[in-house]
């Protein structure tokens, strides 16, 4: 039987209310609890001098106690203990809360290793209740867990070790002996034992690049069966290009970028037995709807319906009127269907859809649903494709017989992960904008100029134009250093633009709601919009020409790239402000290049350098499966992975024979938990 079919109850202390805990973590079982890798290490052998103390530095000091420890009583029935420690270079005070015991676990002149972080009071350094050990024990590197309420470190190490010692004294490894070799990794058995308990540093580090390189192996092999899988027999198909009549109605001229992403769509849907399953991915305002609408029309005079999912209301209905506006006096039918249409209008759009009335079907999750029967589905379309899953997109598509796929993406993603991203897709990139786009003009300043910044905007607008004003958080709580996207409203209604129209924009308002703020905010009726990132995608304002980001040191490059995007979109010289006070974290370094550059890529590139992958994935890492220790931005293990896949699907395409059988049922664990099957 499989580790990961045995229940954690089995492990001697854990209970049925632990086990509730447990689950929280994504563990319920026992070969989940072996694969909870560790967070970070705390490493007690890695001893600081006290003279070398920085503050905020997390260190661990060996030191004697200098005096007895001295306590008193505070405020509320609540104690503090001071104690003074020494080594060879200085001394350091340490603070205790709430110990009433410390005094008599701390012997004044008996050396311990104290580990904690370093702060600076008026009275020098000093450690916060820092951890502590004697030194005989002061050589181990002990693992760190994410945690949740109920359960410590301590119990969660415990139950691994347990865990550790189910595994059997010879563990076949699913990697076969000759990749091994070739990219010098160590055994599964040694890797699963060194990640959480390693021996010393260099065992850990085995560990790690084992387990990274076959987790990216995985997820490589099943990206591209994923891929493969999607090479079925189609019986759509699209012999007779209808493209240029389409393209020759247009009232602007496409770029040879996106004439290519017309061509290679057309191409893909004439020509192969198997259905297109296509990304465009283009940079903001490079041109992908007119793209799109070419594809749709292709699909209609060849017979066949094309459905487009967005992923807002919003951006639903603004792509519904950009069509209905491209495809004026064509014959070319669309519909809408929205979630928060009437139950009647969404009954009679279904009936049209189901009776093939509808040519161009426009919708967002909606499209999905059962209810939702196509006559003729050729060409299913999903926007935005990071905020879909790989499994909305099946769906979507089955509910065709194996119709034609295309995704699109305005999201950058660096080149070095657009093969695990889209490994199932091919790829076409949109790298030209369309002329009479204007370049954003992108500024960075601290809150010291903000007044300015307003004053600017009230210019702006007095001259006709609109603004944006971005904050990172909807209400007061979340972030004491931060005010609410509510709050700064009211002041700035109250103060800086009291006799302008202010509007207010956030994912917590019902969809209702949300559509009248951006139709008044379309119609000019609001001039200045405070929102939260709600505006990355589905707002197309062509008067706005500022928009203004607070706390921009909390949003990723990528993030602030699609922000920038809103606005540039007219005629108007259009303006970024960045606003931060921020100095850690690379943050000048990473505003610096928003200002530096407008080519999306190569933010992308400098996001993945500067941040790591979270920024493009965030916690679900858009449909891809949930990763446990791989990091994207780590490039050469990734290259090793992809090339070391590509061997493997070589040899045995199917991952059916002796060697790779057992990965092809790692790549189905790890699918399973985004609704993919693999048989």
């Amino acid at each position: 039987m499989s580790l990961y079919e045995i229940p954690i109850t089995t492990i001697k202390g854990i209970g049925e209310k632990k086990a509730v805990l447990f689950k929280k973590l994504g563990v319920g079982s026992v070969g989940d609890l072996i694969s909870y890798y560790p967070r970070a290490y705390d490493n007690w052998a890695a001893v600081t001098p006290i003279a070398d103390l920085q503050s905020g530095d997390r260190v661990v000091i060996k030191a004697r106690l200098a005096a007895a420890v001295s306590t008193t009583r505070i405020s509320g029935g609540r104690f503090i203990s001071r104690a003074s420690v020494c080594d060879d270079s200085g001394y350091l005070n340490l603070v205790f809360f709430n110990n009433r015991y410390i005094d008599s676990m701390l012997r004044c002149g008996e050396e311990y290793c104290f580990m904690g972080k370093v702060q600076r009071d008026k009275y020098g350094l000093q450690m916060i209740s820092p951890e502590f050990t004697s030194p005989k024990t002061g050589d181990d590197i002990t693992p760190v867990y994410n945690l949740t309420a109920g359960l410590n470190n301590r119990v969660v190490m415990k139950a691994v070790k347990e865990a550790l010692s189910m595994l059997p004294e010879v563990i076949r490894d699913p990697i076969p002996e000759d990749i091994l070799e070739r990219y010098g990794l160590c055994p599964l058995g040694f890797a699963l034992r060194n990640i959480h308990f390693p021996s010393d540093t260099d065992a850990m580090e085995q560990a790690r690049r084992r387990l990274i390189f076959e987790e990216l192996l995985v997820l490589n092999l099943g990206m591209r069966l994923l891929k493969s899988r999607s090479r079925q027999h189609t019986s759509v198909r699209m012999p007779a290009d209808h493209t240029q009549e389409f393209i020759a109605r247009l009232p602007f001229e496409l770029t040879g970028a996106q004439k290519r992403a017309v061509v290679d769509c057309v191409n893909d849907m004439k020509n192969k037995t198997s259905p297109m399953n296509r990304l465009i991915q283009g940079d903001v305002g490079s041109g992908k709807t007119a793209v799109c609408a070419a594809v749709c029309y292709h699909c209609v005079k060849n017979g066949y319906q094309a459905a487009f999912m967005a992923p807002t209301e919003i951006l639903a209905q603004q792509h519904f009127e950009t069509f209905s506006r491209m495809f004026d006096g064509t014959g070319v039918r669309i519909e809408l269907l929205t979630g928060s249409m009437t139950p009647a209008n969404k009954r009679k759009a279904r009936e049209r859809i189901e009776a093939g009335e509808s040519d161009i079907v426009i919708g967002t999750h909606t499209l999905v649903s059962e209810s939702t029967v196509f006559a003729k589905l050729g060409c299913a379309i999903t926007d935005e494709q990071h905020r879909f899953g790989v499994a909305q997109r099946s769906r979507l598509a089955a509910k065709g017989e194996h119709p034609h796929i295309l995704v699109l993406s305005a999201t950058p993603i660096p080149r070095t992960l657009g093969l695990i991203i889209y490994g199932d897709l091919d790829i076409t990139v949109i790298d030209e904008l369309p002329p009479g786009r204007t370049e954003v003009q992108t500024l960075y300043i601290t809150s010291e100029k903000r007044n300015r910044a307003l004053a600017f905007i009230r210019k702006q607008v007095d001259e006709g134009r609109q603004a944006y004003i971005v904050c990172p958080l909807v209400e007061e709580g979340d972030d004491a250093d931060l005010q609410s996207a509510n709050d700064y409203a009211a002041e700035l209604m109250l103060g800086a633009f009291r006799n302008y129209p202010v509007g207010i924009l956030h994912g917590k308002m019902k969809p209702r709601d949300k559509e009248a703020v951006m139709a008044q905010f379309s119609k000019n009726e609001i001039s200045i919009l405070v929102s939260t990132t709600v505006v990355e995608v589905g707002v197309d304002v062509k008067n706005a020409t500022v928009m203004m980001i607070e706390n921009a040191e909390r949003f990723g490059l990528s993030t602030l790239h699609q922000l920038r995007g809103r606005v540039g979109r007219g005629a108007y010289k259009s303006y970024c402000i960045l606003v931060s006070d921020h100095t850690g974290d690379n943050t000048e370094q990473r505003l610096s290049t928003m200002c530096r550059t407008n080519n999306g890529f190569e933010i992308a590139d400098m996001d993945l350098k500067l941040r790591g992958p979270g920024d493009f994935f965030g916690n679900r890492q858009h449909g891809l499966p949930q990763l446990a220790i791989a990091d994207f931005s780590d490039t050469q293990t990734l290259a090793q992975s992809q090339e070391a896949a590509e061997h493997l699907l070589d040899v045995s395409p199917d991952l059916s024979d002796d060697e790779t059988r057992a990965l092809r049922a790692e790549v189905r664990r790890l699918f399973s938990t985004t609704g993919e099957t693999l048989n």
